[in-house]
């Protein structure tokens, strides 16, 4: 039989505190922990009325405090609340209306499995405001959702393959001041030491 889900469950009130808590209780898939005890907690469950700034600062807050599979359950919820809980790191979304015991559950458990769970209405919308963006906010400036421009994407899997500065710049037909600039351009918008520092972060990233 497969372990509970330690869940921390998390609402601004205490009538929807008690009446998520009383539904996850009674189920053996899942064991609630106590506010002290976040840390050991594989699944948070934040119950708020809509995705605002305070909701997100919850989610990031728990994530901190050692949780790191957060699922929101949400009253109100519109297209930039959507995007404002997947960028705040919550794995799952779940409709206040929608929220009984076995709903609950099978996206706790999927959470801490490292699944995520969308509404399939809400999925959808996800998807055509993930792709208006990428056509009309990052590609026009030559970005991807992997925060690497193609160009850089290219320099760094060439360097992944071994080649120096020289080697690179001229398989990419690029000058070496190009590729050092390229190079410098990504280590200090990612925080990143050196060349081998971006490589790595790169590939641990999947990003090329």
């Amino acid at each position: 039989m497969r372990e509970p889900v330690n869940t921390f469950v998390y609402a601004s009130d205490p009538i929807s505190q008690m009446g998520i808590a009383g539904q996850l209780e009674k189920r053996a898939e899942v064991s609630l922990v106590r506010d002290g005890d976040i840390d050991r907690a594989d699944v948070a469950l934040i119950v708020v009325d809509e995705i605002d700034d305070e909701a997100t600062q919850l989610v990031r807050a728990v994530q901190r405090n050692g949780c790191p599979r957060v699922v929101m359950v949400v009253t109100r919820l519109d297209d930039l609340g959507l995007l404002a809980a997947v960028e705040a790191g919550s794995c799952g979304l779940v409709r206040r209306s929608e929220s009984q015991a076995d709903t609950l559950v099978r996206v706790i458990v999927a959470a801490a499995a490292g699944d995520g769970s969308v509404p399939p209405d809400l999925l959808g919308r996800l998807l055509s405001n993930v792709s208006m963006i990428q056509q009309h906010v990052l590609a026009p400036r030559g970005m991807s959702f992997s925060g690497l421009t193609e160009r850089e994407a290219e320099v760094l899997r060439l360097l992944a393959d071994g080649l120096d500065t020289a080697e690179v710049a001229h398989c990419l037909s690029y000058s070496e001041r190009t590729v050092k600039s390229v190079l410098q351009d990504v280590t200090k918008r990612h925080n990143l030491r050196n060349r081998t520092h971006a490589v790595a972060y790169a590939l641990r990233q999947g990003l090329i």
